[in-house]
């Protein structure tokens, strides 16, 4: 009779604690999830920050939407059941990160609340910052970095958020960026003084 998967998986601790991680390093470890509309600046902001995290000698790494979906999630589509999935990977991979003492920048469009709940409880608390990057559906169809927009419009690409497909806004995340009132610099400075302040870095 074969033993139900469950039964012959066991926990493994590291050798190593994450507080010992953070000791090294001189700062703690974090999920920044950045949470908008496709063209609201997500990955803009996370690559601009981390770029600036890097320059201080800050532990960090950016999960981005399309680049994981062309390796871990290639297999995924867009229907909600596999974008719940695709948000659920991501969660479990952006833990591994803060529990290897890095502040992980996660851009993800991730328009449902819920899920975004499940991966704040994948984590201790204080370690999940919701960054929502808020810009008007307008300012974003007029950006369209990668004309999806216009396919969306046109009908070409089903369970597109904000056009075919709802976007939950958050609720209460730890920072709004209104990406279309502010420069990237002053919203990056702005993220890294809330860092500060909670004695992340």
């Amino acid at each position: 009779m074969t033993q139900s998967k469950e039964v012959q998986l066991v926990w493994h601790e590291a050798a190593v604690s994450k507080e010992e991680r953070w000791e090294q390093t001189g700062h703690k470890s974090a999920i920044l999830w950045f949470t908008g509309l496709s063209g609201a600046g997500k990955s803009t902001l996370a690559n601009a920050l981390e770029k600036k995290l890097f320059e201080q000698g800050t532990r960090s790494y950016v999960l981005d939407g399309d680049n994981i979906r062309h390796g871990l999630n290639k297999g995924l589509g867009f229907s909600e059941e596999d974008r719940k999935e695709n948000i659920r990977r991501i969660g479990e991979v952006a833990k591994l990160f803060v529990d290897a003492g890095t502040i992980v920048c996660t851009a993800f469009i991730s328009p449902f609340r819920d899920d975004r709940r499940q991966v704040r409880a994948l984590v201790e608390e204080g370690e999940f910052i919701e960054i929502y990057v808020r810009c008007s559906l307008e300012e974003c169809e007029a950006r369209d970095p990668k004309g999806l927009y216009e396919k969306a419009r046109a009908g070409e690409i089903p369970f597109f958020t904000g056009i075919s497909s709802p976007y939950e806004e958050p609720e209460a995340p730890e920072l709004i960026i209104d990406s279309d009132k502010k420069t990237v610099e002053q919203s990056v400075d702005e993220i890294v003084d809330y860092l500060k302040k909670r004695a992340i870095i």
